[in-house]
């Protein structure tokens, strides 16, 4: 099987924590949305994964590397694919047409998700959607009774139906998605100027292919400040009593730790309370902080401050009286008083 990530996206909504770093690696819980994203597909998939492509935009060789790694931990083979320019979901899956064969994953690497992930052999694919409040932002789905998709509808502005596909998709040939995908491209079939798959699946179900929905027990999005906040304390949750998520190496004196925390290698704590729900990246030091449901990331100075509902970057030095933060990185902010 293969698993193809599309993340070429930089993730404006994500600003300034995306300035520096693409989206999909955004640490939740201590590892990057897209590690913990292949991680769930390869281990509850059942199916030996053999091909993990991204599909990137220029994000330089550090990235493309940190990405070639997390294929290789799941003794999968890396690929990196580029999408220049925005040209919409289906065009995204298509650049990497080269791996676009037999039993293939598709997933956009902008939530993460809890689901009932059993690969209906019987079905030519399968689409994991969720109820949603308000359906005219995504691509929906019609079912019969039998749970099998009668029509794809991209972005409706008439209700059609609430079950949003949350853009997780499995195909028992990719091929056959490639050469749906290609005829859009020929005859350029787009919305609003970009190719979307859902035009590509409704194809593909008028040719006679069969495709069911697959239950999403949870579903977790990773798109700014708020709610990336709660699912890095959903995951932390989840993941409490399955990964070691204080490493060894912490330096404290005269801390507490409210689990469920998340703390990276060689962080120094002094006299702090922290917890619970918080995340702190390798190499940082916080001095007379207490903080919860937040997180600082790597290589930072926080001090001084109480903090709460917050994202601290990289190499950020924060020193003062704020409450509720979003700090991108290298950034640095001290609290001088006049009294």
């Amino acid at each position: 099987m293969k698993i193809i990530v599309p993340m070429a996206g930089r993730g404006s909504r994500l600003r300034p924590h995306t300035l520096t770093v693409p989206k999909p690696l955004t640490p939740i819980a201590g590892k990057p949305v897209v590690q913990r994203l292949v991680e769930d597909i390869a281990r509850v998939s059942n199916e030996n994964v053999e091909d993990i492509a991204f599909i990137i935009g220029d994000f330089g060789k550090e990235v493309e590397n940190e990405l070639l790694s997390i294929a290789k931990s799941l003794g999968a083979k890396g690929h990196i694919f580029y999408q220049d320019t925005p040209l919409g979901t289906a065009h995204a899956i298509y650049c990497a047409k080269d791996v676009l064969n037999g039993p293939v994953v598709v997933a956009f690497a902008d939530t993460l998700f809890r689901a009932d992930f059993t690969l209906d052999t019987t079905a030519d694919g399968v689409i994991w959607t969720k109820e949603v409040e308000d359906p005219s932002a995504f691509g929906v789905v019609k079912m019969d009774a039998n749970g099998v998709i009668t029509d794809f509808v991209e972005k409706p502005q008439t209700f059609v139906s609430n079950e949003a596909i949350i853009g997780i998709y499995f195909f028992k040939d990719g091929e056959n998605l490639r050469s749906e995908i290609q005829y859009l491209l020929d005859n350029n079939i787009t919305h609003k100027g970009e190719y979307s798959i859902t035009d590509a699946l409704e194809n593909m179900k008028n040719k006679g292919q069969k495709f069911k929905t697959g239950v999403v027990k949870e579903w977790m999005d990773c798109g700014n400040k708020a709610v990336v906040l709660e699912t890095n304390q959903m995951i932390l949750g989840f993941v409490q009593n399955k990964e070691t998520l204080i490493h060894p190496s912490l330096k404290q004196h005269n801390s507490k730790i409210i689990e469920p925390c998340f703390i990276g290698e060689n962080v120094r704590l002094n006299n702090c309370t922290v917890g619970p729900y918080v995340s702190i990246g390798s190499n940082s030091e916080l001095n007379e902080v207490i903080v919860d449901h937040s997180m600082i990331m790597s290589n930072s100075v926080v001090q001084h401050i109480s903090l709460t509902e917050s994202m601290i970057g990289n190499n950020a030095h924060v020193d003062g009286r704020w409450n509720r933060l979003s700090v991108g990185d290298f950034t640095q902010m001290e609290y001088e008083s006049k009294g």
